[in-house]
């Protein structure tokens, strides 16, 4: 048996189609033979496609810690920058891009003040790898927690980022 609306094969014993979903009875009507009362089969109207108002808030606040850019334009966009979640995880993810570029900063300082020590800089570089892994597992860490809907604080950068979403 073919689906009156979307002509895929179908079992007789279905009463929908298993890939659009029209009743069937539309099919088995045209497939009987049409008597003189016979009524003309009924037609099949595909639901209407909700409109969709944009991310949810967890795929908004996940996207914000992709850099500090998406962050920004949560913070001023007009339907994310009312949700406390998506702002909670904007302004943690400036905090922790400013704590990262700091941290870095401070290192880069001291190994440019003890850069006369024979060896230091293999030394150093290993400090740099070290502190820019520890920054991509943290970063990771809260893109997981954002996507799963949880508001997971990081110590410091999270009591000032809870402090600014609910203002």
């Amino acid at each position: 048996m073919q689906c009156p609306v979307c002509h895929n094969e179908v079992s007789p014993q279905n009463a929908f189609c298993n890939h659009c979903g029209a009743p069937m009875a539309a099919a088995a009507a045209q497939a009987a033979p049409a008597g003189a009362g016979a009524t003309p089969p009924p037609t099949y109207v595909a639901p209407p496609v909700a409109a969709s108002s944009g991310l949810s808030d967890n795929a908004a606040g996940a996207i914000a810690y992709l850099t500090i850019i998406p962050a920004i334009i949560f913070l001023v966009i007009e339907p994310y920058n009312k949700i406390p979640f998506v702002r909670f995880h904007s302004w943690q993810s400036i905090g922790l891009c400013v704590a990262a570029v700091l941290l870095q900063i401070c290192v880069s300082i001291v190994e440019a003040m003890t850069h006369f020590i024979p060896g230091i800089i293999l030394l150093f570089m290993l400090v740099h790898l070290a502190i820019g892994l520890g920054i991509f597992l943290v970063w990771l860490f809260v893109i997981l927690k954002a996507s799963k809907g949880e508001w997971y604080k990081l110590p410091i950068i999270g009591n000032f980022a809870e402090n600014q979403a609910r203002s």
